[in-house]
């Protein structure tokens, strides 16, 4: 997994974690269910990131 791919699937996930924090505050649950919407996706990205990685390396 590239730095780029890692810095940016935090980057989601911190979004998604604020999206979240805002939309219970605000009794929002819409934004809140977006927030963590957005944690998933990016925990997902983050999931295949790692199996794309450990093919990689089983190829060499």
């Amino acid at each position: 997994m590239s730095a780029k791919d890692d810095i940016g699937n935090t980057a989601d996930r911190m979004t998604g974690k604020v999206k979240e924090g805002i939309g219970k505050m605000t009794d929002n649950e819409r934004l809140e269910a977006e927030g963590k919407a957005d944690q998933v996706k990016a925990d997902a990205k983050k999931a295949a990131d790692k199996v794309k990685d450990a093919f990689d390396d089983a190829g060499k």
